[in-house]
């Protein structure tokens, strides 16, 4: 069995509509840039959002997500809009959450975990990053075995039907069973490789690119290490872990870019791509990437800095990098203004005296413009030696066995 990856054939945008519960415990603009971060990963997967319904509840309803009255509401509007194709949800929903919902409205049902699975199914390229995948996958869909037989139907493609093989109605839960043994034997047999090959780096000094997804990274990878890893501006554009050596003035180390961080990110996932997440438990030194054109990028660093903690409990010398400083734009405070201090009011340079300065040695870049690389180099190279003179403390100066092209034998 293996995954459909029907994102390059030409179709027409499936028409979707977003559904979100507002609990007590979330304001309204909260909920706003959850559904703006649902509505560009519906893009990411090639969806066109053409609706929102949200609804205020104290807790979502057991049964159906949302109440009665609103998915009545909902079911009157596909029936007007034919066109409409996939409702999708901004949290994980249960397996009968999902059956009640799909007897009413009468059309493909996704939520959130399921539509992160499906952009991760149609960006994986590596074997790896294709096991990884399809072992979250199966794991999500063996509870939902019921439901999912249903749609058989809809094989001809569509968002979330990336499936790791739903080709035969008489697959069940044995079979599915047997290919999460088999997957998990497989990345037992990739995560050795990979230690090995980690292994094999020697001692050198590893630095870590971590953020929220689209922060970045990728960008920042290729203007230091100034190679060609694959950046674009949809969500998850880099799930494989890539490394490259960077040498800054006569000081070389590893840097790696890692798949990004996001809110709600399935466990299934986090557990599948443990060997890539090991990268950030190993590595020396952090650069968290942060996106501050960004609305809510305080909002994303609490996220990446939670997952982390999920990942690894260490706590790791690390440097804030505030990138997309080309983007940022404010509205000035008036002088005598009692409107509150916030992102939106707030100066670059007021942002550089907050907090975002202090403890943590903090930097304001663009990575697309190499604005105020200099000193982002500079500061690299002094955190990377304070761990290298660590580690040789007889230091030849650096590493005299690098040879005339620059290339070290370990490599």
């Amino acid at each position: 069995m293996c995954m459909i990856d029907l994102m390059s054939i030409e179709k027409e945008l499936e028409k979707v509509i977003l559904v979100a519960v507002r609990t007590p415990d979330l304001l309204e603009a909260e909920v706003i840039e959850h559904l703006d971060e649902l509505e560009f990963l519906t893009e990411t997967a090639g969806g066109e959002v053409v609706n929102r319904f949200v609804q205020n509840l104290t807790m979502a309803d057991n049964r159906t997500y949302v109440g009665s009255g609103k998915l009545d509401e909902i079911r009157d509007y596909i029936k007007v809009n034919e066109n409409i194709s996939t409702v999708i949800f901004d949290d994980e929903l249960s397996p009968s959450q999902l059956r009640n919902i799909e007897k009413t409205l009468n059309v493909w049902i996704l939520d959130r975990t399921n539509l992160i699975l499906d952009i991760f199914a149609s960006r994986a390229r590596t074997a790896h990053a294709k096991t990884q995948v399809e072992l979250a996958q199966y794991e999500y869909l063996l509870p939902r075995l019921t439901r999912m037989w249903t749609h058989l139907e809809r094989q001809q493609g569509g968002i979330g039907t990336r499936g790791p093989g739903e080709k035969e109605i008489e697959t069940d839960r044995r079979i599915i069973r047997n290919m999460i043994s088999k997957l998990k034997k497989d990345l037992i047999k990739i995560d050795r490789q990979m230690a090995t090959q980690r292994k094999n780096r020697g001692k050198m000094v590893r630095v870590a690119l971590v953020g929220y997804t689209n922060s970045g990274k990728s960008t920042l990878m290729n203007a230091l290490s100034k190679s060609e890893v694959f950046a674009e501006n949809k969500l998850f554009a880099t799930l494989d872990t890539t490394v490259r050596k960077v040498v800054i003035e006569n000081l070389p180390f590893l840097l790696t870019d890692t798949v990004g961080f996001i809110r709600k990110l399935p466990h299934n996932l986090v557990e599948s791509f443990k060997s890539t997440l090991d990268e950030v438990r190993e590595a020396d030194l952090l650069l968290h990437i942060v996106d501050i054109s960004h609305s809510t990028f305080e909002q994303q660093i609490e996220v990446v800095n939670d997952t982390l903690h999920e990942i690894d409990n260490r706590k790791k010398p690390t440097i804030m990098i505030f990138n997309k400083i080309d983007a940022y734009s404010h509205t000035p405070k008036e002088k005598d203004d009692l409107t509150p201090s916030t992102q939106a009011n707030l100066t670059l340079e007021d942002l550089k005296k907050s907090w975002m300065a202090k403890g943590t040695p903090s930097l304001f870049i663009s990575a697309t413009e190499k604005t105020n690389f200099d000193e982002l180099k500079e500061t690299l190279y002094k955190e990377v030696m304070k761990i290298h003179v660590t580690r040789f403390p007889y230091n030849d100066f650096l590493y005299p066995e690098i040879d005339e092209t620059g290339e070290h034998p370990e490599l």
